[in-house]
């Protein structure tokens, strides 16, 4: 399996619509339940509560570009980066393109386990913003 698998899902909403929604990280539980369930904010920073504890979430500052990448420090330490984007596709549709990579130690069993989270995260967004769910 390859070391980075680009994600995506097409959201028949305008870009702008899907942007403000998904950098809002009280909407991460609606959405991305994969990466937490529950959100709060901890002295200016967003942190997210996961199956290992604790997490904190850090996006990119507000911007036109739909640029939605955002770090993540596990409760471990660890720091994963993951580079997410809204792609305006005219004026009503556009696509949501995750990067995930690979990280040191992981095997191609976890790689894909991830993988399947990030594309039923995507599919929850897409959902929620075409009115389907949530």
């Amino acid at each position: 399996m390859t070391d980075t698998l680009r994600l995506g899902v097409r959201v028949a909403r305008p870009a702008a619509d899907v942007y403000a929604f998904a950098c809002d990280p009280r909407n991460i539980p609606r959405w991305a339940p994969g990466l937490g369930t529950d959100v709060e904010e901890v002295d200016g920073q967003w942190c997210v509560g996961t199956g290992d504890g604790r997490a904190r979430v850090t996006f990119t500052p507000p911007n036109p570009y739909g640029v939605l990448d955002h770090e993540v420090v596990t409760a471990a330490g660890v720091v994963v980066h993951v580079p997410l984007r809204v792609v305006p596709d005219g004026d009503d549709a556009c696509d949501v393109v995750l990067t995930l990579r690979r990280v040191p130690g992981m095997t191609d069993a976890e790689l894909e386990r991830d993988a399947a989270l990030v594309r039923a995260d995507l599919a929850r967004l897409r959902d929620v913003l075409e009115g389907g769910a949530g």
